[in-house]
């Protein structure tokens, strides 16, 4: 089977490897505190964990954000995961989120992990504004203005 190659990048976040070189340093940071049970057999914290970890981030962005009730009715669309260093257990480790794009209904969040200062995983995720039917409506009108301070640009520091 024949894997077409990905497409041209469409954003700044996309073109600069599996990191990208985003404003991190004004990134919402969220603290990460790890169990025994995040630890797979292979000593290291289990991919689906991840995941997990991502949407403790977005509330917590979410949260400090003013984007609570009314302003949140969202659902996951789509999640993208590339893990580049392994996560092991007794790590300080930390989630920086970004928001790279706003739509009509839609808001993309960029997320890089880190552990013990090291960026070990990059994620993309994106919610969907809906309603009680879980039909996609309009972001409310503030919601731009809530995570203006958080929006995603590329980090021009040499």
């Amino acid at each position: 089977m024949t894997v077409p190659p990905s497409p041209a990048p469409t954003s700044p976040a996309l073109s600069g490897g599996r990191i990208p070189a985003l404003n991190w340093h004004e990134a919402h940071r969220t603290d990460i505190q790890l169990r025994f049970a995040d630890v797979d057999a292979m000593g290291h914290v289990n991919n689906a964990r991840y995941a997990e970890f991502l949407e403790v981030a977005r509330m917590d962005m979410s949260a400090a954000t003013g984007i609570q009730g009314d302003d949140d009715h969202s659902m996951l669309a789509r999640l993208e995961l590339d893990y580049v260093r392994e996560i092991r257990l007794g790590q300080a480790v930390f989630i920086e989120s970004l928001v790279e794009r706003v739509g009509r209904s839609s808001w993309t969040v960029a997320a890089r992990f880190v552990a013990d200062n090291v960026p070990c995983a990059f994620a993309r995720s994106v919610q969907v504004r809906v309603n009680a039917e879980h039909i996609p409506e309009a972001l409310p009108g503030r919601f731009h203005e809530l995570v203006r301070p958080l929006l995603a640009r590329l980090d021009e520091t040499p």
